[in-house]
């Protein structure tokens, strides 16, 4: 995945949004005003998603490519390397993962307008 795809499958998803709140070097995706993955142009190899604490540590335990947050709360963020031996479905679960978490953690009239505009 490149991150063009990323981008692409970042969008795809209802209610997410782009942009450069730290700089013009620094992707940024959210939903409902709540970051879900990060990543950074000038390399542009990989991001950063939230992630449940326990499914975080497990992850990085069997990946090498899946180490704690770069610049995160490292419980909950993980950096995850795009150029390794993880497949694009492996890489779109984690965002996945991480999208579904910050939707679920939303107000619930908030969660129900990203899920009523999405279908």
């Amino acid at each position: 995945m490149n991150v063009e795809e990323l981008r692409d499958y970042c969008l795809l998803k209802p209610g997410a949004t782009e942009g450069f709140p730290f700089g013009e070097e620094t992707l940024v995706f959210k939903v409902g005003g709540k970051i879900f993955l990060i990543i950074g142009l000038e390399t542009a190899n990989r991001f950063n998603v939230k992630c449940d604490p326990e499914r975080a540590v497990e992850l990085r335990e069997r990946y090498m490519e899946v180490q704690p947050g770069y610049h995160m709360n490292k419980a909950m963020w993980n950096t995850v390397y795009m150029d390794g031996t993880l497949t694009r479905k492996q890489l779109c679960e984690m965002i996945d993962h991480s999208y579904e978490l910050i939707v679920n953690s939303l107000p619930k009239k908030l969660r129900d307008e990203i899920v009523t505009n999405g279908e």
